[in-house]
């Protein structure tokens, strides 16, 4: 399976959900766009890592885990986002230490926060960006503005709600309340509200 090259196209605020943030990946050689939901700790550890001119006080979790990384010699050279299941999105860091590799499991927030402190590429595999990738209406002056501008406008962070709520109007409820205990498990709970709110409405 091939690999695509993504980067950060901007991160959106949920008006519907409250805490909810998507993340979108762009497609490096192409017009597709990969939304992800995380939490507001992720979105915000991921924003300070785009601005740059942003220096905490504190280190947060990510900038410990760089630090300690640094302290021992270990690289993070690329995440991979290496599987999707029932909206749920899997990563790889693949770390190095001595010359020796090694693959570690990661919530997609979280390895992309490290990518961002590493400066490490992001990819996923073509399958996965063929099934979950869309394509944003964006006003075409504003692609012309700066890339890496963190906040979305409105107009964007709307359709790309509808997306990801779309996704789960076709499921049953059977469906929903199986993707509700996954999500739990999982810890994704911004997706947990979301299924949540379909199982309500029904």
């Amino acid at each position: 399976m091939s690999l695509v090259r993504l980067n950060i196209k901007g991160i959106s605020y949920s008006q519907t959900q409250n805490g909810a943030y998507a993340l979108i990946l762009n497609e490096v050689d192409g017009d597709r766009k990969l939304p992800i939901v995380i939490g507001a700790f992720e979105a915000q550890s991921i924003a300070i890592a785009l601005e740059k001119e942003i220096r905490p006080p504190r280190p947060l979790t990510h900038d410990l885990f760089k630090n300690f990384a640094d302290r021992f010699d270990i690289i993070v050279k690329q995440v991979i986002i290496h599987k999707l299941v029932d909206g749920v999105f899997y990563s790889s860091l693949i770390c190095e230490r001595d010359k020796i590799e090694e693959i570690i499991d990661a919530r997609t927030s979280d390895a992309i926060a490290l990518a961002l402190r590493f400066q490490a590429p992001i990819f996923t595999y073509k399958n996965i960006l063929d099934k979950a990738g869309i394509y944003l209406k964006v006003n075409p002056h504003k692609e012309d503005e700066q890339q890496d501008s963190i906040l979305l406008d409105d107009l964007v962070a709307d359709e790309i709600e509808s997306t990801i709520q779309d996704s789960y109007k076709n499921k049953t409820l059977e469906d929903l309340n199986t993707l509700l205990e996954q999500a739990v498990e999982n810890e994704d709970y911004e997706a947990a509200a979301k299924i949540r709110d379909e199982i309500s409405k029904r």
